[in-house]
């Protein structure tokens, strides 16, 4: 282990601090924890063991959060505290991470992760948050950013950096930066709790359907995309739809997404630039949505129609 990898856990963990590392080889086999104090670790004999193990062939990773001392895996009721929040960004790298520096919904994130050509971990040191409120951020800067939905648990771990990233041949080494020094409270975070409802596009709230028929998002789906084809105006399908889906835990903010990346996904099959699909999803909503988050939620949506599109046609 060299002087980024101490810096980096030296950063993110307090002396007689319990922490979990992770080695996984790949391709996939079992992965190998060790459940230590962060002195245990930074002592020259540990440090040697994880140096060879990268370099015959294994990924290093420690959790984000720590654990309680005594413990001997890395589970959720393991987990003593909430130390950061963090997203993985593994698509669109670059931009979604510039995105995310711009905007005034987050604050300066504590250390980001370059764990391979494009792809970011990134993480916000943090005090204040108990595990639901941390999975309900994790899941809204998922949302806002771009950033893997499946990375909301407590217990998720990180790339080491000052190792090597051996998914990839050659490897790739992990890197560090660390803009901000600042410990983050909730308060911090300006993210629309009403976000949450994009998540039932995937999972879902609206019960298993029976093999052969639509689920009630599906022919709300087909319904929008065919009201929007045929020129009906997109505030007045939301207002309908809102009205139409009660059950939804919120429904203005489900028929405004709806309507939203259908619309996308028309304009972008029409041939309008992604740019233009971006402005015109900010246009439609700026006086009902905040700004700051009218702006990224457009970029995201935008995206997700996109990203549509191309799963069609591979389809």
């Amino acid at each position: 282990m060299n002087e980024i990898a101490i810096r980096f856990l030296s950063r993110c963990f307090a002396p007689a601090e319990t922490i979990a590392l992770m080695l996984r080889r790949e391709p996939p086999a079992v992965p190998t924890q060790r459940v230590v104090t962060l002195e245990t670790a930074l002592a020259p004999r540990y440090r040697a063991w994880l140096a060879y193990e990268n370099g015959t062939g294994a990924n290093i990773y420690v959790a984000a959060n720590p654990l309680h001392r005594g413990s001997r895996k890395r589970t959720k009721e393991s987990i003593a505290s909430v130390r950061h929040l963090y997203i993985d960004i593994d698509t669109d790298g670059d931009a979604r991470l510039a995105a995310l520096r711009a905007s005034d919904l987050v604050p300066p994130p504590t250390s980001i992760l370059s764990t391979s050509p494009g792809k970011y971990q990134v993480l916000w040191r943090v005090e204040g948050f108990d595990f639901v409120r941390q999975e309900q951020a994790l899941k809204l800067l998922a949302i806002a950013f771009g950033g893997d939905p499946a990375c909301t648990d407590c217990n998720r771990v990180l790339r080491v950096p000052g190792f090597l990233n051996r998914k990839y041949a050659p490897a790739h080494p992990v890197t560090a930066e660390y803009p901000d020094d600042s410990i983050w409270t909730p308060d911090d975070f300006r993210l629309d709790a009403g976000a949450l409802d994009a998540m039932l596009f995937n999972h879902g709230s609206s019960p298993r359907k029976l093999p052969g028929k639509q689920s009630n998002s599906e022919s709300d789906w087909a319904w929008v995309s065919h009201e929007l084809a045929h020129g009906k105006d997109a505030v007045k399908l939301t207002r309908e739809l809102a009205s139409r889906r009660s059950d939804k835990p919120n429904p203005l903010y489900y028929a405004q997404r709806t309507v939203d990346v259908a619309s996308a996904r028309l304009w972008l099959i029409e041939g309008i630039r992604l740019d233009d699909v971006i402005t015109m999803l900010e246009c439609r909503r700026r006086c009902e949505i905040p700004a700051a988050l009218c702006s990224a939620r457009a970029r995201e949506i935008a995206a997700t129609a996109q990203r549509m599109i191309a799963h069609r046609r591979s389809a």
